[in-house]
């Protein structure tokens, strides 16, 4: 079976307010075993939400709407889903009712159009609501020769997660056929993403009962692979079968079999390996020790590192010769080889990283830098007992300053990674 979600509301089509429901009921219907195949995002127009809902009626199974359940103008979403099903509204007077009590403990008096909260599809089951005062909406029903399930969820995330918890999943649980999805995703770093589907499409397009989704972005290449079984074994050995395959494919291109970060990666390769890593980062400005860091347990195998932005601290904190910086500028081979051997040397470290760059937004400074481009980046490994143990690899990476710096941290784990494999 497959799911649709429908977000109503205008100002989700703004710059300023995003849907994160949809995130949330994607996961549940998941554990349920429903892909999702469709999401969409209507504004606050009932010719146009009731098209909407037409549409997901006739392509998905499963349709839930979450918004436009409130008391004004613009909340429109029972009268359209009322249109689309061809069936008439009905207020229910309990639930007015209540609604009367609820303001009346609050001492409040309940505007006329609260009301509007009562009106309830023809066929529908009322969900309670513990948190607001607009009730959600099942319907179970036959369009055509195709039995559906519309659900109306209240936008307000606190409110539509404990009613869909409590009200929805018991009962699709008990109605739909058991059936469990599992996942699995691999993670390339600095691999093209045309590369990587030449050489593994062939492999995962046999699988047609595996959904395959090639992500890129950030300097890595993301493969997911979701399949749903009857039982969780079947989908798991079926989605592992596949990942197996594209991993004698890929090989030592592949960091992550199973999503894990390319800075967890380097840290455990450094800990199997009983090593530890130093980093002295100018255009980075620190962006690699951030990610380090970031994974719990880092201090045992990363030392720590300087940023050494200003010319004179490359030279106090890293070690790195005046005359060099003065005579090749500090965008050069030489002084990134400096700078990766001298962090190492004051840190103790087994492995040094030395990064600097022009990330931008304009070209390098006057003096041996000038002319120099934005996105030119040396970054530099350099490996302790090792005669000639240091690398130094130039880059010119493209895009914003953001973007440089990024890439520029992301190509010296990966650096470090492969590094780490050859000294296995």
């Amino acid at each position: 079976m497959i799911a649709e979600i429908i977000a109503s509301g205008s100002e989700m089509l703004t710059p300023f307010r995003q849907d994160t429901n949809s995130l949330y009921l994607t996961a549940q219907l998941n554990e349920l075993g429903v892909s999702v195949a469709f999401k969409t995002i209507v504004g606050d127009n009932l010719e146009d939400l009731t098209g909407a809902a037409r549409v997901a009626l006739e392509r998905a199974d499963i349709v839930i709407f979450s918004g436009g359940l409130g008391p004004t103008e613009d909340d429109r979403t029972r009268e359209a889903v009322a249109a689309a099903l061809g069936v008439e509204l009905r207020r229910d007077a309990q639930i007015v009712t209540a609604m009367y009590k609820r303001f009346a403990e609050r001492r409040m008096k309940m505007p006329e159009n609260n009301a509007r909260q009562a009106d309830v599809i023809e066929g529908a089951e009322v969900l309670a609501n513990a948190n607001g005062s607009a009730p959600g909406q099942y319907i179970d029903t036959v369009v055509g020769r195709h039995r559906k399930i519309v659900v109306l969820l209240p936008g307000p995330p606190n409110e539509l997660k404990p009613m869909f918890e409590a009200e929805c999943r018991p009962r699709l649980a008990a109605t739909l056929p058991e059936r469990h999805m599992a996942r699995r995703m691999l993670r390339m770093a600095l691999v093209p993403e045309s590369q990587v589907d030449a050489r593994t499409a062939p492999i995962y397009k046999k699988y047609k009962d595996v959904d395959t989704t090639i992500l890129a972005g950030s300097a890595e290449i993301q493969l997911h692979f979701v399949c749903a079984k009857p039982t969780e074994a079947e989908a798991q050995a079926r989605v592992d079968e596949l990942a197996e395959k594209i991993e004698q494919e890929m090989g030592e291109a592949i960091f992550s079999s199973h999503g894990e970060s390319l800075e967890e990666v380097v840290l455990l390769m450094l800990g199997l390996r009983h090593m530890t890593l130093a980093a002295a980062e100018s255009c980075t400005g620190g962006l690699l020790a951030q990610r380090l860091t970031a994974v719990a347990g880092s201090s045992r195998y990363f030392l720590g590192g300087a940023v050494v932005y200003a010319d004179r601290l490359k030279t106090i904190f890293a070690e790195v010769p005046e005359e060099l910086v003065r005579d090749e500028g500090p965008v050069s081979e030489p002084v990134a080889r400096a700078m990766a051997e001298g962090i190492r040397r004051r840190t103790g470290a087994s492995v040094g990283v030395g990064i600097t760059g022009i990330a931008g937004p304009g070209p390098g400074a006057p003096g041996p830098d000038a002319g120099k481009p934005i996105g030119l980046v040396y970054i530099a490994i350099s490996y302790a007992g090792l005669s000639g143990g240091t690398s130094v690899t130039e880059l010119h990476i493209t895009g914003d300053r953001e973007r440089v710096r990024w890439w520029a941290s992301q190509h010296a784990l990966e650096l470090v990674r492969q590094g780490l494999l050859e000294r296995t």
